[in-house]
């Protein structure tokens, strides 16, 4: 399965993970497949037998965050293990499923890694995609009166979030700052996004309005929030989690850094079900490498009118018997929402125009 790059959200490879640095062989990366196989195999077993590097059995693990060369491993009885990672594994980060190794007390090597469901990733220095949360159910974007909700920017958000299939929310917080009138004018906004299957949650942390609302929203799946600088993101985790600064020190205490970083991925489990996953450096998503069709997909609305146009080039503007700008004229389609497919069309074909 082709790799899909949509924003920073990218679907991983169902092919084992190349070395990094290099590319691999086909005959290689089968060898490294079927290597993994058999110890994801040999972990669900639960096989005692110690294999002759000296380290312990196959074990499962969960990846609660990836500090320097080191990553942190849950086990099965919730104890954090400090853990290496080998070559042949790429790049792997919380929220990945493991197979790893004891190599010592509350140490050991990731020898395994099972494939993942969904990846989130965000440019590094050189622009290239580094990952920041793997196997995530659900993506909670976080609004505020200030600064001031853009559409555009949240249909962006959105079609990254269908492009992998994962649940989508819409939390405008800070709700304690608006009076009703402008709070109301806000809502009606938003309204077009509940139209399309998008719940939409008022809450404040500071007043703790919605807070529950939003706990019960996210039991049961793995989930991350992103938004905007100053939307309040650090205020809502910090309400859900009450006793995250102690976790913070256990983390850091497994690391073996004795503090914990504060741009690392980092998997907290919610005390009502579920894990959130906090990363810090994760504010908006750019607009990477994706296909029309993946990009439609966020605009279901659209889907009914999409191919209906007198001419099968249009561009949605000013042709005449367009079946979209029609939709919007009868009220079927948010004129918005229209605009923002257009720019992001705009922005697709530019990405894929060949250069001469």
């Amino acid at each position: 399965m082709k790799e899909r790059r949509v924003f920073i959200l990218d679907t991983p490879r169902k092919t084992g993970p190349a070395l990094a640095g290099r590319r691999l062989t086909h005959r290689q990366k089968q060898h490294i497949e079927r290597l993994q196989d058999r110890r994801r195999l040999r972990a669900v077993q639960g096989a005692e037998a110690v294999d002759q590097t000296g380290l312990g059995p196959e074990q499962t693990g969960l990846v609660i965050t990836h500090h320097g060369a080191a990553l942190v491993v849950e086990d099965g009885e919730g104890g954090l293990n400090r853990c290496a990672v080998r070559q042949n594994l790429g790049r792997l980060t919380c929220g990945d499923q493991v197979i790893w190794q004891a190599s010592g007390m509350r140490e050991g090597v990731v020898v395994a890694v099972s494939e993942r469901r969904s990846l989130l990733t965000r440019r590094d220095y050189r622009g290239q995609p580094r990952p920041v949360a793997a196997n995530l159910d659900a993506v909670a974007v976080v609004l505020a009166p200030s600064p001031e909700p853009s559409e555009y920017l949240i249909d962006r958000y959105l079609v990254a979030i269908a492009a992998i299939g994962v649940q989508g929310l819409l939390v405008l917080n800070k709700v304690d700052l608006l009076d009703a009138p402008a709070l109301a004018a806000l809502c009606d906004r938003l309204t077009p996004y509940r139209q399309i299957g998008y719940p939409v949650l008022l809450a404040s942390s500071r007043i703790a309005q919605g807070l529950d609302e939003l706990r019960t929203w996210l039991c049961a799946r793995t989930s991350i929030l992103v938004g905007q600088s100053g939307v309040g993101k650090s205020s809502l985790i910090k309400a859900l989690l009450p006793d995250r600064q102690i976790r913070i020190q256990a983390v850091s205490a497994a690391t073996g850094h004795g503090a914990h970083t504060t741009s690392a991925s980092t998997l907290y489990h919610l005390p009502s079900g579920g894990h959130l996953i906090d990363s810090p450096g994760v504010r908006s998503f750019e607009l990477g490498e994706i296909g029309l069709s993946e990009l439609d997909r966020g605009f279901p609305e659209l889907t009914a009118y999409l191919g209906r146009c007198r001419f099968s080039d249009c561009r949605h503007e000013v042709e005449p018997d367009c079946a979209l700008q029609d939709a919007v004229a009868r009220g079927a389609v948010h004129a918005q929402r229209l605009e923002s497919y257009r720019q992001l069309r705009t922005t697709l074909d530019a990405a894929t125009k060949p250069k001469t």
